[in-house]
């Protein structure tokens, strides 16, 4: 008598199930491989997805006439290619949470993430998981930023984001590993605690990507008319983080300007006709 299939599965060994009454291998690599294959594929991700939007955008600066990064061109091109090559680093630590937690999701269900609405409740909750998931990741980020500021940890991780002087649209993941670290876990973190559409994180990773890039690029994308109004006044642009990376010591956070204005840490705008 032949002996009928295991009903447990054991990763990386090869199961017997009946198909059609005939016996067919089949066989699922082990855990570790899936895992790492995940984070493989995310670094190419985040690493193209750096190379096309801050390209892009540099594109942009040059086609507006914008003078981005350091006046001496040599100098300019050497700061250029240590911010590509910060950044890519960047984008392989930024993979491995990232990628653990899809993969989890995918092969485990294990994260909170969903890939269905049913009902307003889920309706509703689409745009206000966003809103949570920046204001989280602001707040995440505005103390870890201030927190790099504290002299040592300058010196020995956040002086590589601060060696861009002035930035460009390349700095925009300019880190040092440790401080990339820092920036990689939350999000990931989230999507174990925090419900969220893929719909919506897709649309926070949208946002997190182009804020990342245009605060840094050398130039205003927003008109004028936003940045003197309410928007300015409660969403960062470029015009208020070209004042942290003037001064150092003010306008810490991310996308929103609350922290800043609670903790008395804002400094209002840069006046771009003064670019140093």
């Amino acid at each position: 008598m032949r002996p009928a299939p295991s009903p447990f599965f054991i990763a990386g060994a090869r199961d017997v199930l009946p198909l059609g009454g005939c016996q067919s291998p089949r066989y699922t690599p082990p855990v570790f491989t899936t895992f790492a294959f995940a984070v493989a594929v995310m670094a190419a991700i985040i690493a193209v997805r750096y190379l096309a939007v801050s390209g892009g955008f540099a594109w942009l600066t040059k086609l507006r006439g914008v003078h981005d990064g350091p006046a001496d061109p040599a100098k300019r091109s050497r700061q250029i290619a240590q911010e590509i090559r910060w950044s890519l680093i960047s984008a392989v630590i930024y993979a491995v949470p990232a990628g653990l937690a899809l993969e989890s999701a995918r092969a485990l269900g294990w994260t909170q993430i969903m890939w269905t609405i049913n009902g307003w409740q889920q309706a509703l909750w689409f745009p206000l998981s966003v809103f949570a998931y920046l204001f989280l990741h602001d707040s995440w980020f505005y103390w870890t930023h201030r927190w790099m500021h504290q002299p040592r940890l300058f010196k020995a991780a956040h002086a590589v984001h601060h060696a861009s002087r002035p930035p460009t649209a390349w700095a925009a993941m300019s880190f040092h590993p440790w401080e990339a670290i820092s920036g990689a876990v939350l999000i990931p973190a989230l999507l174990f605690i925090v419900p969220i559409h893929i719909g919506a994180l897709a649309i926070v990773m949208l946002i997190a990507t182009i804020m990342g890039v245009t605060n840094h690029m050398g130039w205003e994308m927003f008109p004028q008319s936003w940045v003197n109004g309410w928007f300015g006044r409660h969403v960062i642009s470029a015009s208020h983080h070209e004042a942290h990376h003037r001064h150092y010591n003010c306008n810490y956070g991310l996308y929103f300007r609350f922290w800043d204005k609670l903790c008395g840490t804002d400094r209002g705008l840069a006046n771009w006709t003064q670019r140093a």
